[in-house]
Order: structure tokens, then sequence, then C-alpha cells
């Protein structure tokens, strides 16, 4: 499932508006209320209402996933790495609607349920690196060391079988740095993940480099080829680097549930606050 086309028609959208109401979104207020488009803009306007709508409906959804998480009689609802994945996507989203809803002004409680919102999204990114990090089923659940160690073994495999190498000389090949995690701070574990990130990312290019390079009794392969060992060289890179760092990743994720959960239960009570007061002051009239 590729998240990049729903992100980047949500993301297009609030843009879009943006763009076109540029010149109304830079005045002061003051100056706002004689513009033609305020009726369409404001907060409580037909489009900025509507974007509202469309966050809140969201950040209502983003409390969705610890439940689907947490009970397991709700696996008819899909499984959870689906879950996680519409989870981010609608994370990402919610400041950029929220915004162009409250016409990128951000005073008092605004302010302060914006600010948790943005630290909520900045603190979901950084989840979701850990999460990739942690070796997972294409259902979501979590692997054994016996299951990766498995899994890496049959990648080996299939590269040698599609490049015609020995398997020993495909492992060597994708050999990286073997030293532990253990004992790295928070900070550091994310540094060295990066470091690593990046080791996998140049020893995947050198891998497709080797295989387009002409050698002698040795026949072509296609790009499409290719591209497919690279992709499987890719996923046993990234089962050595996870199953290297397993125990580290375990305690850096622990660490940031402590700290995203407040932000999380702070931006909710800001939201109720802003909508169940724009009910009462008559800013928004429920349908």
């Amino acid at each position: 499932m590729d998240d990049r086309w729903p992100l980047a028609i949500l993301v297009a959208v609030p843009l879009v508006i943006t763009a076109w109401g540029i010149h109304y979104y830079v005045e002061a207020p003051g100056a706002r209320v004689r513009s033609a488009l305020h009726p369409m803009l404001r907060p409580s306007g037909s489009i900025g209402l509507t974007l509202g709508l469309i966050a809140f409906a969201c950040f209502l959804f983003l409390w969705a996933y610890p439940l689907r998480k947490k009970y397991r009689w709700l696996a008819w609802t899909g499984q959870v790495g689906n879950w996680m994945r519409v989870h981010i996507l609608a994370g990402l989203v919610v400041p950029l609607f929220a915004a162009v809803h409250a016409g990128w002004r951000f005073d008092g409680l605004i302010g302060l349920g914006y600010l948790s919102l943005l630290l909520v999204a900045v603190s979901g990114v950084v989840g979701r690196y850990l999460y990739v990090r942690i070796p997972r089923s294409r259902s979501g659940i979590e692997l054994s060391r016996e299951e990766v160690v498995s899994e890496r073994r049959a990648l080996i495999t299939r590269i040698a079988a599609a490049t015609g190498d020995d398997p020993a000389e495909v492992e060597h090949s994708l050999a990286a740095d073997d030293k532990s995690y253990l004992g790295r701070g928070p900070l550091d574990t994310l540094r060295h993940m990066i470091a690593d990130d990046l080791a996998r990312a140049r020893a995947v290019k050198q891998l497709k480099h080797r295989l387009l390079t002409p050698r002698a009794g040795v026949a072509p392969l296609e790009r499409r080829e290719v591209a497919g060992i690279a992709g499987l060289a890719r996923r046993e890179l990234a089962l050595g680097q996870q199953l290297r760092m397993l125990d580290a990743t375990r305690a850096v994720f622990g660490l940031w549930h402590v700290v995203h959960r407040p932000f999380a239960i702070m931006a909710f009570i800001a939201v109720v606050v802003h909508v169940v007061v724009a009910l009462l002051m008559g800013a928004v009239r429920p349908f």
C-alpha cells in the first residue's frame, strides 16, 4: 500500500486553498472582514468550517488506532499495519487543515491547541521512524529473532539465485556493522540509526552498480531485474539493522510513548475545549 499519493492529495488541498486566498491570509484581522473572501475563508465560513470539520474528524480518528491495537476483537476492522499507516497520514495532515481553518492565525487557546497538534505531529514522525525499525510481518505483528534470521537467509538465497552469485558472497557484500546499540542514550541511538540508514542506502547503490556493470561470462541483467534484486537487498539490510538494534529500539520506543502521550492528551483537551467554546459562543451552528 503506497501512502504517498493519498498524502500528496491531502496536503495539496489546504495548500491550494492557501495559495488561492493568500491575499486574505496576509491581511490584518480588521481588513479581512472587508474582503470578498471573508464569508468563505473565515473559521466559521463555508471553506474554513469545512476544513475545520475535516481536521476535527481526522483528529478524533487518531484516537481509534490505540483502540485497534489494544482490543483483539477489532481485528475485523483491518490489519494493525494498515491502521498505523492511516493513523500517521491523519496525524500529518491535521495541523495543515487546522491552520487553514484558523486562517493561519494562532492566538490564545487556538495557539495552545495548535502548538499541541504540532508537537503531536512531530513526535509522531519520530515514532514512525522507530516503529519501522522493529521487524514486523506484513500484518504488523512483531517478528521474533528466529523469524528475522530465517527471513534474512531466504532473502540471501533469492538474491543469490537472481544474480548467479554464491550465497556466501552475497552475504559478505551485504554485511554491515555488527556493533550492538545497547548502552547508548536515546539521542545517540537515533544518530546511529540515521547513520546506519545512509550506510544501507550506499550498499544497495553499490550492488545495483555492480549488477549493471557488464561482466565477462555473465549474462547482463535488465534494469527491472536489478530493481527487484535491490528491493530484496534493502529488505535484507533492513532486517539486519533491526536485529542489531532491536533491544535499543524497544527502549527508545518505550521512552517515546512516555513523551508522545502527554502531548496527545494536551492536544485532545485543547481541541475539545475549542470546539465546545465555539459552539457555546455561537461561532458555529451545529448541523
